[in-house]
């Protein structure tokens, strides 16, 4: 008999909150997280653009002066939203204390890894020598750092694994830890997404291959999905964390549970290395495979919360993809597109945007789009825009993220 998982905890860390409370009031608000940045490596690399959204809360205001040493930002930002979600489970202290540690394991994924360790170490080595590169560099910046913070801090022993598949990673390691749960080799396991990218070179190279939006004079209306004038994305930072456990489980150490992850579907394009399958072919797949790994019928969901970049190419895609899967039904689905207020993290996008997916239907309540002014005639969707929209009591919610490299990744929820 497959096994139920269910949602017990929530974690982040994002520009429009520190927290999953101040994350879900401003997401409902349409508060924008973007800001022009104020560094003076923007003037010193005369960066095309000037803006991003980074965590409205600073990690030092959660993490000890040593754990800001010793780890990347990435991995700082995975920290706290995991300790964040794991004290939300109720699971403080419980290893070994009834979960045993073999039983309970780390899904994370990011999408890019310590780019700022990575980049620092260069420089000092080319500045100053071998000698003065710090001997914590490899440890900081490799991309399984988030992962293996968090099972060294929280007590896992089923598995520390790391998904990088762009900007589905945080996606996929919810895909894999419905896998870990279903097929019982672990009872919890922590999932989420962490990036930390707001550096002048990943900055620099996303504007050279035209992704960003380069808006510098209003960057809270930067970002801009599904609008006729969408010019690109804005960059972002922060950490998604889920405490996903086995329904058996959950109940009987009395949890709380926010929401069924009732199924996930991950397929690749094959098609560019950067550039979305134009017929949303790959994307329909995932879709697909979400509802029936759920044993789902495309009706049962009123929900969508898009990848929705806000870039010319991106955006019609998964429109296409959600047509070809729910039909007329998609008439009835609200969609709502958050990067429009936090912009893109990479590789957390996905694991936030599950959060604010299963708060959705825990709370029966769509967040909202912000900046669209004039939607794209060629993606008619039910945009939620202006105020929240009301959601059914029982009912199912999708999110999508999709990556470079052709990555297509969806988790589908089940409400309580």
């Amino acid at each position: 008999m497959t096994r139920t998982a269910v949602i017990t905890g929530l974690g982040a860390t994002t520009p429009i909150g520190g927290d999953v409370p101040t994350l879900w009031k401003n997401a409902l608000a349409g508060t924008s997280g973007a800001a022009t940045l104020t560094d003076d490596w923007v003037e010193q690399y005369s960066l095309p653009v000037t803006f991003a959204a980074r965590v409205s809360t600073p990690a030092s205001e959660a993490l000890s002066r040593v754990e800001i040493k010793r780890a990347d930002p990435s991995t700082q930002f995975g920290l706290i939203a995991a300790r964040q979600a794991w004290a939300d489970a109720g699971l403080e202290g419980s290893v070994g204390e009834g979960l045993d540690p073999e039983r309970f394991a780390v899904s994370f994924g990011t999408g890019i890894g310590g780019v700022w360790t990575l980049l620092d170490a260069w420089d000092t080595l080319r500045e100053k020598g071998p000698r003065r590169v710090m001997p914590m560099t490899v440890p900081m910046l490799m991309p399984n750092g988030p992962a293996a913070a968090i099972s060294l801090d929280l007590g896992a022993r089923a598995g520390a694994r790391t998904l990088v598949s762009a900007c589905a990673s945080g996606t996929e390691a919810l895909h894999l830890g419905l896998e870990l749960i279903r097929s019982g080799e672990a009872d919890v396991v922590l999932c989420g997404g962490a990036e930390a990218a707001i550096h002048p070179m990943p900055l620099a190279a996303f504007a050279s291959m035209q992704a960003l939006s380069r808006r510098n004079d209003e960057p809270e209306r930067a970002s801009r999905p599904y609008d006729r004038d969408r010019d690109g994305f804005v960059m972002g930072e922060g950490a998604g964390a889920l405490v996903l456990e086995s329904e058996d489980h959950a109940r009987a150490r009395g949890a709380k549970i926010y929401a069924e992850l009732a199924g996930t579907g991950v397929t690749s394009d094959s098609h560019h290395i950067t550039a979305p399958e134009p017929e949303g072919l790959g994307a329909s797949r995932a879709l697909r495979q979400a509802l029936h790994s759920a044993g789902a019928a495309p009706t049962e969901v009123s929900h969508v919360n898009a990848h929705a970049t806000s870039t010319p190419v991106g955006d019609k895609p998964e429109y296409v993809a959600l047509k070809a899967v729910f039909g007329d039904h998609l008439e009835n689905m609200c969609v709502s597109a958050t990067k429009s207020q936090m912009g893109h993290l990479l590789g957390a996008s996905g694991a936030v945007e599950s959060v604010l997916t299963a708060l959705a239907l825990h709370e029966r309540k769509a967040p909202v789009t912000i900046n669209l002014e004039n939607q794209d005639p060629e993606i008619p969707l039910d945009v939620v825009s202006g105020a929240p929209r009301d959601l059914p009591a029982q009912t199912m919610a999708v999110n999508n993220s999709f990556g470079f490299g052709g990555h297509n990744a969806v988790t589908l929820f089940r409400s309580v």
